[in-house]
């Protein structure tokens, strides 16, 4: 089944663009994001053991879109990957709202010390701000979308009072943790608002191309040096991970999921991942699963249940006709 993307604008909003949407491929692809983005946390940690965070972060969504780009044209031509300057604008406003102030800031609090499951509880306040954007640009949402991402902050506090943030956490990575959270909100918010390509995939590439390039580039002005001989197989592995699970395969679910489902159903990932950040953590790392940490994760996943049967695209759902840009 094909399904339009609801309009979730206020007055004066863009459109969601129409995109093959049924309820499989967007199961599947909420099923990619939920798993493999919250695997990402424990993947960056042990990243940036050895290697600097800007420059790692840059390398891994170049790299990515690099894979990525050639598929698209063995599949497409090179046509596919032709935008215009409306489109390549908004591409590169995404890139820097997502990739690189998003995933890059994680990167840099993560090798400051922060732990990733803590991390991954702060980035899942995503909802909330979503939920702020939406209110802020006149939208009215659902009040059981309200009610579950309250429900969802709920067990989000009492993972974060069960658990406490220590000394191994600094003011100044927390900081850039809630920062990166309002800004990928943000960026997921405005993105069906923006002159987007109409293939989400090609998006995903110059996403990535253009945060690639500019991460690198603060990182070598920033004083960061790549010395790869220096860096262990295990960072490597964890990096290479990032560049295919975390990069090619969820980034593109995710740009894809963007345009082809509601915004709050996307943001569910957002509770997902600090779940599954705890899981990795106990398997990987023998860290203790406590009475708060199951409370707080069985309150989290009945907010996400109420979150996706309110927010979930109906079978029938008209388009409004898109503005010109000029």
């Amino acid at each position: 089944m094909t399904a339009a993307t609801e309009v979730e604008s206020g007055s004066g909003g863009k459109a969601r663009r129409a995109m093959p949407s049924g309820p499989v491929l967007v199961g599947f692809a909420l099923a990619i994001v939920y798993v493999v983005w919250g695997s990402t946390y424990l993947a960056i940690r042990i990243m940036v053991e050895d290697m600097p965070p800007m420059i790692s972060a840059g390398g891994r969504f170049l790299c990515a879109a690099i894979i990525l780009g050639p598929i698209l044209m063995a599949r497409g031509g090179f046509s596919r990957l032709r935008l215009n300057r409306a489109e390549v604008l908004s591409c590169a406003l995404i890139g820097l709202l997502l990739p690189v102030l998003g995933q890059g800031l994680v990167t840099i609090a993560e090798s400051g010390g922060a732990p990733s499951g803590l991390v991954a509880l702060l980035i899942a306040a995503v909802p909330l701000w979503v939920l702020l954007y939406r209110v802020v640009s006149g939208e009215r949402p659902k009040k059981a979308t309200g009610l579950g991402v309250l429900v969802g902050f709920i067990g989000l506090a009492v993972l974060l009072i069960g658990n406490g943030v220590g000394g191994d956490f600094p003011f100044w990575a927390v900081a850039l943790v809630v920062f990166s959270s309002a800004s990928w909100a943000f960026g997921s918010w405005l993105q069906p608002r923006l002159t987007m390509p109409k293939d989400a995939f090609v998006a995903a590439v110059y996403e990535m191309a253009i945060a690639g390039v500019i991460l690198l580039g603060v990182g070598l002005a920033w004083g960061e040096r790549f010395a790869p001989a220096e860096y262990s197989a295990r960072s490597w592995a964890a990096w290479a991970y990032l560049v295919v699970f975390g990069s090619v395969v969820a980034f593109s679910a995710y740009v894809w999921l963007l345009q082809a489902a509601s915004i709050s159903l996307v943001a569910t990932y957002a509770y997902v991942n600090p779940l599954v950040a705890v899981l990795l953590g106990w398997l990987v790392l023998s860290e203790d699963v406590t009475a708060p940490i199951i409370a707080g994760g069985a309150i989290v996943i009945a907010a996400v249940v109420l979150v996706v049967s309110t927010e979930r695209p109906q079978k029938k759902q008209s388009i409004a006709k898109e503005p010109d840009h000029g």
